[in-house]
């Protein structure tokens, strides 16, 4: 009974609010049919869907296109034992209409790593969950 006071379910708004606060998460996808995890920055669009800025022909890319795929983003105090984490479950899929890429180009999320050309991944915000250790 202890655990589960510790923890505090998050609804939607909060995780949403909790995602825009951090720089870099997780997507989670399968990978040779081997579960694989690799750390991204991101950026929230106005509908909540995740944004990644990669390059057109990146393994992540080919992996994940059309596939549904799940996202996580945390943060946690280690010496106060306390955090949060949130997961974003949906269908990621590759920004092709110019007109959203091109706005994309100026407002989304930009890459840590250069690139000379940029695909936009989108991840849909399905499903939204997340929880507080307090």
């Amino acid at each position: 009974m202890f655990q589960n006071e510790a923890f505090r379910a998050l609804d939607r708004e909060e995780c949403v609010r909790l995602l825009a606060k951090v720089p870099v998460g997780r997507v989670v996808y399968t990978r040779h049919a081997l579960p694989a995890v690799l750390p991204v920055n991101f950026s929230l669009d106005t509908d909540a869907s995740v944004l990644l800025r990669t390059s057109p022909g990146s393994d992540l890319v080919r992996a994940i296109d059309g596939v549904v795929v799940a996202f996580e983003a945390d943060e946690f105090d280690a010496a106060a034992r306390s955090g949060w984490s949130v997961v974003v479950t949906g269908r990621a899929s590759v920004v092709t209409d110019p007109a959203e890429h091109e706005r994309l180009s100026q407002s989304g999320p930009t890459s840590w790593m250069p690139l000379r050309d940029a695909a936009f991944v989108r991840i849909e915000s399905e499903m939204v969950t997340g929880r507080e250790l307090r």
